[in-house]
């Protein structure tokens, strides 16, 4: 019998930690590998090995969301999408994926999702991959109600705690693991989440992750170049020390943000 190749992608390691660990429970048998939680290095190792047979796929991921790997890698895999967005969203991916596990994951959640694997042939998961459309997704994804996204901080201050509103905040960024916002009047707050939760929480129709260390709204945007031929660099508003680069596979979905 075919020994059943798993992969990982996840950008919290005690969360790949933990999912690795009921996998192994379960089917101790299969073989699993744990892969970075970026697009940029998921995209690389997809194009240099063959595709597992099975892939669990979180949805935000340090560099960006998992759509953009998807369109870049075009794996052949069974995609199981893990989430933590609310049950509204939830429904896109019954409709865009085979299947998918609300986080925290439960091991009987995570066991109906390897039985359905084991019931399908490749061929199926193939057909299905072909047709899985993933702009659509993300459009799903953008119509959720206001409501449902973060309105506002609480910051910790030196001898008591104050409250910033999101829509007073330009731009979000992280330094030596520390996650900053920046508001329109050019003052700097830390906040109590990464950039990956964050853009888990915040509209994605006013704020977009342009790299691993920003996540910009398109109100702070004041200037945007050209650089090393396929890239961009972004200046912003108020200002930052030094341009904000956005990678040659952040462009495209740049400009359509920006455009919509």
């Amino acid at each position: 019998m075919r020994k059943v190749h798993a992969a990982i992608i996840e950008d919290e390691y005690p969360a790949a930690r933990l999912l690795n660990h009921m996998l192994t429970t379960l089917r101790p048998e299969w073989e699993i590998t744990l892969l970075p939680g970026t697009v940029e290095d998921s995209v690389k190792w997809f194009a240099e090995n063959p595709h597992p047979d099975v892939l669990f796929l979180d949805i935000q991921l340090t560099d960006g969301n998992s759509f953009l790997f998807l369109e870049q890698a075009h794996p052949s895999s069974m995609i199981i999408f893990t989430t933590a967005y609310d049950e509204y969203a939830v429904r896109a991916f019954a409709v865009n994926s085979i299947d998918y596990l609300l986080k925290p994951i439960h091991e009987d959640r995570l066991l109906a999702a390897i039985t359905k694997f084991e019931r399908l042939s490749p061929v199926t998961i193939r057909e299905f991959n072909d047709q899985m459309n993933v702009r659509e997704l993300v459009a799903l994804l953008s119509k959720r109600d206001e409501s449902c996204f973060r309105t506002r901080f609480l910051i910790t201050g030196n001898r008591h705690f104050y409250t910033i509103q999101v829509a007073d905040i330009a731009y979000f960024y992280s330094e030596c693991k520390i996650t900053f916002a920046v508001t329109k009047e050019g003052k700097r707050h830390a906040i109590d989440l990464s950039l990956g939760k964050l853009e888990e929480q915040l509209d994605s129709r006013r704020f977009f992750r342009v790299n691993r260390q920003f996540i910009l709204s398109a109100e702070s945007i004041k200037t945007i170049e050209p650089y090393n031929g396929s890239k961009l660099n972004i200046r912003v508003n108020p200002p930052f020390d030094d341009a904000i680069q956005v990678s040659r596979e952040k462009v495209t979905a740049l400009k359509m943000w920006l455009n919509t």
